[in-house]
């Protein structure tokens, strides 16, 4: 049983920067894909950033330029390094892993981290 666990949330101002990581309990070069996905009160889960084991990676539009998701191999951890943080970006911060043979369907989840973005 795959775990991930996130970590880094918080509440800050707008225009500070946090940073989230998500531990994995194996070695994340085994997932074809990991990615931060983000679910705000009232609205649907969206995926963030995601990134491949090849090196890979895409931003949801609303985050280009101004988050960067990386990984630590070593570690078996990725991050979510996030700048520049906007009122709209208050979300629960969920990390997900791709065991399969595709890097966008991801079949393990961690349990969220709450991020607050205060204006």
């Amino acid at each position: 049983q795959v775990q991930l666990v996130e970590s880094g949330g918080g509440l800050v101002q707008a225009g500070e920067s946090l940073r989230l990581s998500c531990a994995a309990s194996r070695s994340i070069f085994r997932f074809a894909g990991m990615g931060w996905h983000r679910q705000a009160p009232g609205k649907q889960r969206e995926l963030v950033a995601g990134l491949t084991t090849g090196g890979s990676t895409n931003y949801a539009d609303s985050v280009k330029g101004r988050f960067t998701i990386s990984r630590d191999n070593a570690k078996n951890t990725v991050y979510l390094q996030m700048n520049s943080l906007k009122p709209e970006d208050t979300a629960v911060y969920y990390c997900a892993a791709a065991s399969g043979p595709f890097s966008t369907v991801y079949n393990h989840w961690g349990q969220g981290t709450q991020v607050t973005v205060s204006s």
